[in-house]
């Protein structure tokens, strides 16, 4: 899994016309996680053209165990993120 230094380093590669130094391509990384963040928190969503959407999912109360004692719990109801691929992205990884 690349770390967040990797990711950096390989988009300055991929770009350097763009980005002169890691530190600009560092930038524009923290800019897109922001708007990633920012699109999901306003429950829009985003869609990354051959990569996926990440939506927001409504998670419903559900009963659970305590795998410590096994009493019977109540999970509470919560949102979370769901990211469905898109295909290119799942044909890419088969084959």
């Amino acid at each position: 899994m690349l770390t967040k230094a990797e990711f950096v380093a390989a988009f300055k590669d991929a770009l350097p016309e763009v980005f002169e130094t890691k530190v600009s391509a560092e930038k524009a990384y923290d800019a897109f996680c922001q708007v990633l963040a920012d699109g999901i928190a306003a429950k829009q969503g985003v869609r990354l053209p051959n990569v996926g959407a990440l939506t927001v999912a409504e998670r419903a109360e559900r009963q659970g165990r305590n795998p410590q004692t096994g009493q019977p719990m109540t999970i509470p109801a919560r949102k979370v993120v769901k990211f469905s691929p898109a295909k290119s992205l799942v044909e890419g990884v088969n084959k």
